[in-house]
């Protein structure tokens, strides 16, 4: 089943590491093209140079930010900027951070995993993906020739096996230590010993693992590996294409799963009058006014309480939230796509994407030009009340469980379902195919 290897990790020398917010970016996905001209000012050696790097006016197909990016990797290397690690290891990650005042730290387990095809069912996804995002990855893959942000996913270790390995690796020197700055801090260990590496991966072997996000760079790592098998047929398997760098995560400490809320934009004024009355047809509601002190709070204990609430909605009474109650007698099923499973039509996500945004709304099942996102219901209810939207969806977080449970019935979430919190940086280690 789950084929885990070590792997000779690259990563920053500990010298430069010293102001590591200077250095270390976030993953592409999450980088604005102003954040990203300010990662290149911050230091010449600022790993958004690898990540993602910039395009220019006058790139050809020999000059680009993928042979960029691929010429500044070997200078970082031959220079000392970056090492590479003697012995192949698997990487024990503590990732500590802030979130709403409240000290938090998720445990990860950095490894190479072989890629699959989705249907052997070893590797599961939850969530779809785009086009543009894949094919940049797989180009940068080509040029590269190296990982440079991990995927994350999420395992089961139920007899505590993998527990074992971490708590034996704490106990020694940190490969790096990136001291707490501001919301976020790392510790990274190498566990080279042959039996603690067999542990883990024996724990592995017979579960499959679950994408927790990443979907798109494990897609591009598929078709790397396609494309690389089918340009040289005759292979061992061991080759470094036929794997990809993963950040595992145990089920029982995911960090934060977010919910993206929805924020709506460009309905006309018709549209809109008429959302309320239809909205009864489905929903019983209740109203909670924003001008009570603790209308956050209570908003977040309803959404995260053991209820029947489905989302809440800022914009549709003025001065108040509304909170939506699907009635049992209400039939959305109609109303979502038949191909989906019975776990997938019964999603909060998906009652608000397909029932309210597609059906009574009438936008339609491509509505990207008038829906953002944000995962914060404070600034989603400040974004309306400013006027920069009209409508803000609240939607309740996602388990994990049921992150498992989609993927095992081979279904997927709705787009912009999930948000893991945080995200694995880029830059703390990277994993060469070559």
């Amino acid at each position: 089943m789950t084929d885990i290897r070590p792997f000779h990790g690259a990563h920053y020398n500990q010298e430069l590491l010293k102001h590591w917010t200077d250095i270390i970016c976030p993953v592409y996905d999450i980088i604005s093209p102003q954040q990203q001209a300010d990662l290149y000012l911050k230091n010449e050696f600022n790993f958004v140079r690898l990540e993602f790097s910039r395009e220019l006016p006058q790139d050809t197909d020999s000059d680009n930010k993928y042979t960029r990016a691929a010429t500044t990797l070997e200078q970082w290397l031959k220079q000392g900027v970056m090492v590479t690690d003697a012995s192949p290891a698997i990487y024990i990650h503590d990732h500590y951070f802030t979130y709403r005042g409240k000290e938090h730290k998720r445990r990860n387990l950095i490894v190479r995993v072989r890629v699959e095809e989705w249907e052997k069912m070893i590797v599961r996804p939850h969530e779809g993906t785009m086009t543009k995002p894949k094919a940049d990855r797989l180009n940068l893959l080509w040029t590269l020739q190296a990982n440079t942000s991990s995927i994350m996913a999420l395992y089961e270790d139920p007899n505590k096996q993998i527990n074992q390995v971490i708590a034996a690796a704490e106990r020694r020197t940190p490969l790096l230590y990136l001291e707490k700055t501001g919301d976020e801090g790392h510790l990274l260990w190498a566990v080279t010993d042959p039996a603690a590496i067999k542990k883990v991966q024996d724990s592995l072997h017979e579960q499959p693992i679950y994408i927790a996000d990443g979907h798109h760079r494990y897609e591009s790592a598929l078709n790397y590996k396609r494309q690389r098998l089918a340009s040289s047929p005759e292979t061992t398997g061991d080759e470094g294409f036929n794997f990809v760098m993963m950040t595992l995560v145990d089920f029982a400490d995911p960090g934060m799963i977010l919910p993206p809320h929805r924020l709506v934009r460009g309905i006309n004024k018709s549209t809109l009058d008429q959302l309320l009355p239809k909205l009864k047809v489905f929903f019983d509601m209740e109203e909670i006014p924003l001008k009570v002190p603790d209308v956050f709070q209570k908003l977040e204990s309803q959404l995260k309480g053991e209820n029947d609430i489905r989302a809440a909605v800022c914009g549709l009474i003025p001065g108040k939230l509304v909170l939506l109650r699907l009635r049992r007698d209400a039939d959305v099923n109609s109303m979502m796509p038949y191909f989906h499973s019975d776990i997938y039509k019964g999603l909060d996500v998906s009652v608000i994407d397909h029932v309210i945004l597609e059906e009574l709304l009438g936008l339609g099942a491509d509505y990207s030009t008038l829906v953002n996102y944000t995962y914060e219901e404070r600034d989603a209810v400040n974004r309306v009340l400013a006027g920069e939207f009209q409508l803000a969806f609240l939607l309740k977080p996602i388990k994990a469980e049921t992150i498992k449970a989609i993927a095992d019935a081979r279904d997927r979430m709705p787009k912009k379902s999930t948000y893991f919190y945080p995200k694995p940086p880029a830059g703390l280690i990277i994993n060469r195919l070559i």
